[in-house]
């Protein structure tokens, strides 16, 4: 019975793969003679540009001859495959397409009308004629360039976009919703408006799922993900708080120079390290320190706060908005060091001096008594816990540093060298059975922090999309009439003013598309001295106010649990005008040195 079945299956199955093979045979020799015959292939190609030059993805393409549609064939097989009505085109992500039309060989191509009309929502309709004097052929192909640019128009997307955009941001900077949500919430609703009212009416399209994974920087995610990792492993070991406890031997007492060692290695840690880390582990440490000697906590911590702000400004992973200005721009490791190391260095000269002045008469108040015993007690409770995992936690951190200094030599993403140091030593730590899996995946990756970025990314792909970001680097271009010491001021100093009230984070993501249209247009901008501005202003802003970054809000809220309170304009009042001066100090040197 099994037998029969199977000979009947085989037998309909026979004829089936005949009929097919047959039809695919008549179609190829139908192909073969339009293209050989009664027909011509004329292939035309080009790019679609907006009015920055920036390539147009999925645009929507008809292509008409003599008002007709066009009947077109896939680039596949030359005329293995017809399409008509002269629809069915999209331009790829960076704006360039390529499609093939079938024109009757017995006429005169050069005398044929062939139009292109293009579609993107927050774009005007556009259509452009084929210019057949330009056309080129190559036996019966015929080729033929046509590139166009499409303006902008203000439609509903546009609209939608923005308001969603601002209502997430002010979600995000008024902390009226975690941030994590707030940026989910506002990319998927510009998602599901896309694809329902937008499939009715195009014109509500605001951008596509693709466009939107496009614009997730992974890059930046990979490398916020790989050290946290690393610092997640580290900190199991002890050394921050034995780092600290080192900081006040070496002071013995000496209140200003115990200040200035905590300032000094706040920025150091906050230079290769994550800042909110190394406030989070040293403010308990400095808060015990300061009680020891009698003063206010506050005294050591704010100075601290704004070292570890001005020592991440330093390198590209010291701090998120230099990550992404480094991804986005294509900056390397080194580029960071080189140009922004010597300001911060004079900035926290600044801080040195500026935080004597401040905390003068607070400092005068230290009650040293027994500074051995003291020493002693901390060495007591501060010890290395395991110096194995330390050893070799350095170890895999001096290869990563190292990577992260020639990555450019190897054109090589920094996200690959943290993602390959955190897996090393994430596998030591699993095989010596030092580190416990399920809390450091649980605990130590902040995974509401790498879903933000996500979030957000889509959130500025989609203003991008739909023209937003174009409008405000167009009034930055016109409000600096191209001037470049204009532009460097005025992203300086408004990327500071902003950074020091709203989430810095979401303020640079919205900036990179912009400067990085200036860096073009702007005369002497290709140095890269408006990502310095940029990096600047978003960075050193955070020290404006205790909510301008998230170390500022992470330390003080330690020190609140603690007993030692701060109210906002308390904390503005030492921290806005100290922010003011370093902002000027980096204006300066840009205007000296670019």
């Amino acid at each position: 019975m099994k037998l029969k079945i199977l000979i009947l299956v085989v037998l309909c199955l026979i004829p089936i793969s005949f009929a097919q093979s047959f039809a695919s045979q008549v179609n190829h020799i139908n192909a073969h003679e339009r293209e050989s015959g009664s027909h011509v292939i004329l292939d035309v190609h080009g790019k679609i540009v907006n009015p920055h030059n920036t390539g147009v993805g999925d645009v929507s393409l008809s292509v008409f001859v003599d008002g007709k549609p066009a009947e077109l064939v896939t680039s596949e097989s030359h005329g293995g495959h017809e399409e008509h009505g002269g629809g069915g085109i999209t331009s790829e992500a960076d704006g360039t397409y390529q499609f093939k039309v079938l024109l009757p060989a017995d006429e005169d191509i050069k005398g044929k009308h062939i139009e292109i009309k293009a579609f993107k929502p927050s774009y005007e309709r556009t259509t452009i004629k084929i210019d057949t004097a330009n056309i080129a052929h190559n036996g019966k192909e015929y080729m033929v360039r046509a590139d166009m640019k499409i303006k902008r128009t203000l439609g509903p997307a546009f609209w939608i976009a923005t308001v969603v955009f601002i209502l997430a941001y002010v979600l995000i900077s008024f902390e009226l919703l975690h941030r994590t949500l707030a940026a989910m919430l506002g990319a998927a609703t510009m998602l599901v408006i896309s694809y329902t009212i937008g499939t009715i009416n195009p014109e509500y399209h605001i951008l596509s799922y693709e466009s939107a994974i496009r614009a997730i920087d992974m890059n930046v995610v990979f490398l916020l993900m790989g050290m946290m990792i690393i610092v997640g492993i580290l900190k199991n070991t002890g050394i921050f708080q034995w780092t600290a406890y080192k900081c006040y031997q070496l002071a013995r007492g000496n209140v200003i120079v115990l200040a200035v060692i905590l300032m000094s290695f706040t920025a150091i840690s906050s230079a290769f390290l994550d800042n909110v880390t190394t406030m989070l582990l040293l403010t308990p440490v400095s808060i015990e320190i300061a009680l020891s000697l009698g003063i206010s906590p506050l005294s050591l911590l704010i100075p601290e706060i704004l070292a570890s702000n001005i020592g991440g400004t330093a390198t590209l992973i010291g701090d998120p908005p230099n990550i992404m200005i480094g991804s986005y721009a294509g900056l390397t490791f080194m580029d960071f060091v080189i140009d922004l190391t010597p300001v911060c260095i004079i900035s926290m000269i600044i801080l040195f001096i500026y935080s004597k002045f401040v905390y003068k008469n607070e400092y005068s108040k230290a009650k040293i008594t027994d500074i051995q015993a003291f020493i002693e007690k901390l060495r007591q409770e501060y010890q290395i816990t395991d110096g194995n995992l330390l050893t070799v936690g350095l170890i895999i951190m001096g290869i990563v540093i190292a990577m992260f200094l020639t990555h450019g030599y190897w054109h090589m993403e920094v996200s690959i060298a943290a993602l390959f140091g955190a897996s090393l030593l994430f596998t030591y730590g699993l095989i010596t059975k030092k580190v416990d899996l399920l809390h450091l995946i649980e605990k130590d990756i902040e995974w509401p922090t790498l879903l933000f970025f996500i979030f957000l990314f889509i959130l500025v792909g989609a203003v991008e999309e739909t023209g937003l970001l174009d409008i405000i680097a167009d009034w930055v271009l016109s409000l600096s009439q191209g001037s470049l010491v204009v532009s460097i001021c005025l992203i300086l100093w408004v990327s500071a003013i902003m950074s020091a009230f709203v989430d810095n984070i979401p303020f640079t993501a919205t900036m990179l598309p912009i400067v990085g249209y200036l860096t073009k247009v702007i005369p002497g901008a290709e140095s890269g001295v408006l990502w310095w501005a940029l990096a600047f202003g978003a960075c050193f802003g955070g020290n404006g106010t205790m909510i301008g970054a998230s170390a500022n809000v992470v330390t003080l809220g330690i020190a609140e649990s603690a007993g030692y309170p701060i109210r906002f304009f308390g904390f503005m009042k030492i921290a806005f005008i100290y922010m003011l001066v370093t902002v000027g100090v980096a204006n300066i040197w840009l205007l000296l040195f670019y």
